[in-house]
This record gives structure tokens, C-alpha cells and sequence, in this order.
């Protein structure tokens, strides 16, 4: 019964959306979760589609542990690409290939990266693409599955009739810049929390184009002075960089993120920042939240979505 129900979830899935987390490890826990309900054993071509630094390559680690990525974070790139060589030899090694069709086109043209992603199809291998829209024109083909990474996490398993690529390229390009408000906007608010002597919050939530911080008491502080603190840092237009793995720079401070690459470049692009005026108590973990909010297009029902959201169609 459980095999037939997976198949049943494989063959009629439409769309599912998961807020996209930050920090390794909930984007490798995604994945793994991702790979359980949506993949079939039988599926070849999976398509990743999002800009740099969104996470496609950690949910691609959490989804298929062990494959060999030919690029990654910290500026290591495998030479020469196993699946060109593999083609070019007509030997392939590997059951599974990995393939960032950005950087790759620096150095290769896309029409022998397409060549070669359809020989390595015809002899039953699997290929998995990062920023698939770039070849799916010299391509011809739609990936079986497709991910798009945006401030959401979208999968879906196209049909003749879509979507399309470029749909879902269109919907993750936009929305990740209030992937990158949040996050920005959240570590500064944590930073201010501190400032006024509570614990840095280690447990991180989402909703709609804001974040979630929970703590373990009811903080005893004005959430209309964080709130104006934090816009003052935003007003001052310090810029945010990545440090490390572990560290972002806040003008000329270091301070501990989860994500430190999911960042605007300066806090003054950080749009319309506001803090819920209000703790909200979560009976079941037995922490109080705090909420922040950034831009201008959030629903007033979103608020009460902490967590992960996951609809399919």
C-alpha cells in the first residue's frame, strides 16, 4: 500500500511549495525530504533553476548524498567535467552526473553540453542540472522533475503541456530578493536582541516574506525600540558580506549566521522592515516568537504561517 501511494503522489504531483529555509543544515534536511516524497528510482533529468546563492547546491547534497558536485562554495571545481569526458569517450562511469550549466558554458559550448546530456540520457544515466534554464533551449527536453529555489523551494513534475522552465524561473528570480531582505533583517534583529541582553536566538522560522525568531522566555523589551534600532542600522546603509561559513560582516563587525550567503549586498536595500508588535506564545515547543516582515506585498493572514509550508496541488 505505501509503494502504491508513493507512485500515486510520483504521477499526479502538480506543484509542491516549501518556504526555502537558510542555513545548511535545514536546506540539506529539505532535500533529503525532497528526494524521499518526489523522486521515482526511474527519473533521469532533474532540473535545479535559481540564482546564485539560493541553496541549489545544498538541496542537491541533501537530496542525492554522495554525488560528486563539479562545483561548490568555496571555488572548487571538478576538471575536466565528467560528463563531457564521459561522452566524449562513450564510456560512462557513473550512474549519476552533475552538472552547473553556468559556469560549465565559460568553457564549453552549450551545444556539446546538450550533446552530451542526451548521450549520457540515451545510456540510462541520470544528470542532474543546476541552472537548467540556460540549456533547456538547445536541449529540447523538460527535466522530469524541476526545482526552482527563490524565497520558496518549488517542485514539480512538468508534463508536455508545462511548466515551462522559464514560468518557474520567472517566480524564483523575483522572489528571492525577500528570501535575502528576511534573512538580512533577521540577523540584524538578533544582533539588536543581544545588544539588549537576551541569548542569541538559535531556532529559526519562516512566513511569507518575513522571519520568525523563537525564545525560550517572554523577553522583557520594547519591540518598538528593536524595531527602530533595526531601521537605523538599516538607514545607515552598512554593507553585508560573507565572512566564512559561519560568519557574515556587518560594516565592521563579524557577527554568526547560518546562511551567510543569502544577504543583500547593503541594509539599505532592505525594503520597508517592521517588527509584529506582539509575542506569540507556541504552546507545543513552549517558545515565544517574534516576527519581522519586509516589502509591501504581504497578505495579513500570512503572519499566523510559521514554519514550513507545503502545499501540493
Amino acid at each position: 500500500m505505501a509503494m502504491i501511494s508513493t507512485f500515486f503522489v510520483h504521477d499526479h504531483l502538480m506543484q509542491a511549495v516549501y518556504f526555502a529555509p537558510r542555513g545548511k543544515k535545514r536546506l540539506l534536511f529539505l532535500g533529503s525530504n525532497l528526494q524521499q516524497r518526489y523522486l521515482n528510482p526511474e527519473d533521469k533529468l532533474i532540473g535545479f533553476i535559481g540564482d546564485a546563492g539560493a541553496g541549489k547546491s545544498l538541496l542537491i547534497r541533501g537530496m542525492f548524498p554522495g554525488l560528486e558536485l563539479t562545483n561548490d562554495d568555496n571555488g572548487i571545481n571538478v576538471r575536466p567535467l565528467p560528463l563531457i569526458e564521459d561522452a566524449e569517450r562513450d564510456h560512462f562511469r557513473c550512474h549519476t552526473y552533475h552538472l552547473d550549466v553556468r559556469f560549465e558554458t565559460a568553457f564549453t559550448q552549450p551545444w556539446r553540453i546538450a550533446e552530451a546530456i542526451k548521450k549520457a540520457l540515451s545510456k540510462e544515466r541520470r544528470v542532474v542540472i543546476e541552472h537548467f534554464d540556460l540549456i533547456y533551449p538547445l536541449l529540447g527536453l523538460n527535466a522530469e522533475v524541476l526545482i526552482g529555489v527563490g524565497e520558496e523551494v518549488i517542485v514539480t513534475r512538468p508534463t508536455v503541456f508545462g511548466p515551462e522552465p522559464q514560468a518557474i524561473g520567472d517566480i524564483v528570480f523575483e522572489s528571492i530578493k525577500y528570501r535575502r531582505m528576511a534573512h538580512s533583517a533577521e540577523d540584524i534583529t538578533s544582533m539588536i536582541l543581544e545588544e539588549m541582553g537576551l541569548e542569541k536566538p538559535e531556532v529559526h522560522s519562516d512566513i511569507k516574506h518575513g522571519f520568525v525568531l523563537e525564545l525560550p522566555g517572554k523577553p522583557d523589551i520594547d519591540l518598538d525600540l528593536v524595531e527602530e534600532r533595526v531601521r537605523q542600522i538599516i538607514q545607515a546603509d552598512l554593507p553585508i558580506g560573507f565572512c566564512d561559513e559561519d560568519h557574515i560582516r556587518l560594516g565592521e563587525s563579524l557577527y554568526p549566521c547560518t546562511g551567510p550567503r543569502i544577504h543583500m549586498k547593503r541594509t539599505s536595500e532592505i525594503r520597508n522592515f517592521r517588527l509584529l508588535k506582539e509575542f506569540r506564545f507556541d504552546p507545543i515547543q513552549k517558545l515565544y516568537t517574534i516576527a519581522g516582515v519586509v516589502g509591501d506585498e504581504v497578505p495579513s493572514r500570512s503572519v499566523a504561517l510559521v514554519g514550513k509550508r507545503d502545499v501540493e496541488v
